[in-house]
């Protein structure tokens, strides 16, 4: 195997990189700015550590119910009946009466524009017959979505030792509800609803702050503080941002603060595309001379801007193949290094087409002709 090294980018690799400045400084329990499409997270503070989240719970609750909506265990057009323990719940609240019939629908938006407890707990039993057996059901997904630091003991947020999270698990979650349930999530981009005669605002006041802001949730109670979910996107790049136990309503300026150092600092950027070739290979005893090696899928990385001309990338593959050629199969790697020599990605290079060998004959003549012109080289 022979080594390829390719400066594919502006600018010298390796060239030393300017600093830049340190985060802000919030003041809160913890936080996190995440890029849900690398899983990058840009900035942190303890956010693995697990405290109550109030009402961010609902973002698991939204999330059951719209898996349990995609997989057809309920409907949109479903109208449970109303429980009194829904009815009675305390905290915000959409106002729906015991007995009353209320559309599925209706309860999302309920939920998720208004915040209310009693939506919530009323889409639980639902969904799984009671609170008690739906906190069962949100751990389970809860697992499945990687979130370490994560017990749910009900379905609204409501003050409970053991309703925990973490701002990096809120992150995963909020990533996933978006990526996932793309008309789901747009519900969280709506600044009012009205029910009953009674229309109540989104309480996360991000929506009315700039275009890039389209969800998520805001939480409070006396022992988790205040509590803030938001998702932006500007051009191609998404990033979410989760702050907790802050000791005053400035959440709003604190997630703010970490997207405009985001969207300052750092860049998300595809740098290959699947399927693109990235080099030829000559092929040997095959009814076809050349065959391309690519990506069986994109690279996109995220980074600060002013490493992205640093990067350097390098290709190890064979200069030859001796056919037949299956596409697919592995014909080297690429690695992508920054400015510090640090290896980024390490991912398998493939033929993008498949090459047939030469008949027995013509593939005996093709092998020979090819070993004689390796002596003269």
């Amino acid at each position: 195997m022979n080594k390829l090294k390719i400066n594919l980018l502006l600018g010298l690799a390796f060239f030393a990189s300017a600093a830049i400045p340190n985060p802000p400084d919030l003041g809160v329990g913890s936080y996190v700015l995440y890029e849900p499409t690398t899983k990058k997270v840009l900035v942190s503070f303890n956010a693995d550590e697990p405290v109550q989240p109030a009402s961010l719970t609902k973002l698991m609750t939204s999330y059951v119910v719209a898996d349990y909506i995609k997989e057809d265990f309920i409907s949109l057009d479903d109208a449970p009946k109303i429980s009194i323990k829904a009815w009675k719940t305390e905290g915000s609240r959409m106002f729906i009466r015991e007995g009353k019939k209320v559309p599925v629908s209706e309860l999302i938006k309920g939920m998720i524009i208004q915040s209310g407890n009693d939506a919530s707990v009323a889409l639980a039993e639902h969904v799984a017959g009671s609170e008690e057996n739906f906190a069962y059901l949100m751990n389970g997904y809860a697992t499945e979505l990687g979130m370490e630091n994560t017990s749910f003991n009900n379905a609204t947020g409501l003050p409970d030792p053991l309703n925990v999270t973490s701002a990096f698990d809120l992150a995963l979650l909020t990533s996933a509800l978006i990526n996932e349930f793309p008309e789901h999530y747009k519900l969280y981009s709506e600044k009012t609803y009205t029910y009953a005669g009674i229309k109540q605002p989104n309480r996360n006041r991000l929506l009315w702050r700039s275009d890039i802001f389209d969800g998520a949730k805001t939480g409070y109670h006396s022992q988790a503080g205040y509590c803030l979910v938001g998702s932006a996107i500007r051009g191609d790049m998404r990033l979410v941002a989760v702050v907790l136990g802050s000791e005053n309503d400035k959440r709003f300026n604190d997630v703010s603060a970490l997207m405009d150092y985001g969207y300052r600092y750092f860049i998300t950027e595809k740098l290959f595309s699947e399927s693109e070739a990235i080099k030829d290979l000559q092929v040997v005893a095959g009814v076809s001379d050349s065959v391309s090696i690519g990506l069986k899928e994109d690279i996109i990385l995220t980074l600060q801007k002013n490493k992205r001309d640093n990067l350097s990338f390098e290709v190890s593959a064979g200069s030859q193949i001796l056919a037949p050629i299956n596409a697919f199969d592995k014909a080297g790697t690429l690695k992508v290094i920054d400015d510090e020599n640090n290896v980024i990605v390490e991912t398998d290079l493939v033929y993008l087409d498949s090459v047939e060998e030469l008949g027995f004959f013509q593939r005996l003549i093709a092998i020979l002709w090819n070993w004689i012109k390796s002596l003269f080289n």
